[in-house]
């Protein structure tokens, strides 16, 4: 018996630029966004960005890993209906935006920046860091983005790319 993937990723280029971002978990259940304007581009590279540190790193209990679970992308924010990320979660999220923040800049992360901002977000909160990667881990991560937004740039109005995470091989 083939296993089905816990979550199907599908990014679909609307022909007005904006862009459906849809989560089908395994249960058939699903979660969808449409998102419009100039933030549309910005958070199709952002969700890939997801998928990838979550698939390279390993952080099944991430971004998607609690869609996979029942969140919805309206609980990703305020007034947060589920409460607060849980702490499993925080890693991901920090590591992602780690990688939002040097490609606003055009720098390339590195793993002694990531830590550092790691580090720091965690002990805002009080919390020792559980981030700990490495230049191999953020290169790991940088090819399969790469690979990724190539092939959404390289998708045309009306086409949806999809992805599979979790199950046995994500």
């Amino acid at each position: 018996m083939v296993a089905r993937p816990a979550l199907t990723i599908a990014l679909t280029r609307r022909t007005d630029g904006g862009v459906v971002f849809t989560l089908r978990r395994a249960d058939g259940t699903s979660t969808w966004q449409k998102r419009t304007g100039p933030t549309a581009e910005f958070f199709a590279v952002h969700d890939l960005t997801h998928y990838a540190v979550e698939t390279e790193l390993e952080l099944r209990r991430g971004f998607y890993g609690l869609v996979a679970e029942g969140w919805a992308l309206t609980d990703f924010g305020t007034p947060w209906p589920r409460g607060p990320l849980p702490r499993e979660a925080l890693p991901a999220e920090v590591i992602v935006g780690c990688f939002d923040t040097a490609r606003a800049a055009g720098d390339r992360l590195t793993a002694e920046d990531c830590n550092a901002s790691a580090a720091a977000y965690f002990a805002n909160a009080g919390l020792a860091s559980p981030v700990s990667v490495t230049d191999a881990d953020l290169d790991r991560v940088r090819a399969r983005l790469s690979e990724l937004v190539r092939r959404w740039q390289a998708s045309q109005p009306g086409e949806t790319m999809e992805l599979e995470w979790g199950g046995p091989a994500v």
